[in-house]
């Protein structure tokens, strides 16, 4: 059975779209996915599934969400193999990553216009340093992303995507728990 990982965008966030991972975990056996681990209570969730289409999993998902805790999420599902060619792609130098409360992973639900990319970085009031790769952007918020003014409603207006952001540690433990995960 393929493993999946699947990110919830804003859940527990300000009070917001609560649900506590006993249920999340609860709500995914309920879908048929087995194996299900939770990390943190930002909504990042390991299963495996009865099959490997991504894009079915996450209506799955989204759809039991919706029924069970009565709201919308959007949620963005990947292999380990995507995480993993993520994270090797990414562009940040070591003395970023000896910072690594400053970086971001940005998971986008579709690729960006390179104008709108563009301007992403040209009207950036910030010193954020911003990657764009695909379905990505890797950030570092070099004064540190609570003072920043580009958060994920300023991604997502002027990329006109949906984006969901994890910051580097909790994507390095998204990728240990992996390890957990042998091959069937």
């Amino acid at each position: 059975m393929p493993v999946i990982i699947s990110l919830l965008r804003g859940i527990n966030v300000g009070g917001n779209k609560k649900i506590k991972m006993a249920d999340l975990r609860s709500l995914y056996a309920d879908l048929g996915f087995t194996d299900t681990k939770t990390l943190l209570q930002s909504g990042q969730a390991i299963c495996r599934a009865d099959t490997a289409d991504l894009t079915q999993i996450q209506a799955t998902i989204e759809a039991g969400i919706q029924e069970r805790f009565g709201f919308d999420v959007q949620v963005m599902t990947l292999t380990p193999e995507d995480l993993q060619a993520i994270v090797d792609a990414h562009p940040f130098d070591d003395e970023q990553v000896s910072d690594p409360g400053k970086i971001a992973f940005v998971f986008l639900d579709s690729v960006p216009d390179a104008p709108a990319v563009d301007d992403l970085r040209e009207n950036n009031v910030g010193r954020e340093v911003i990657h764009a790769d695909g379905r990505m952007l890797y950030i570092f918020y070099t004064d540190g992303k609570g003072r920043s003014k580009l958060d994920n409603n300023r991604i997502e207006r002027t990329l006109n995507v949906t984006a969901t952001a994890r910051n580097w540690n909790t994507t390095m433990k998204i990728l240990a728990l992996l390890d957990d995960y042998q091959p069937d």
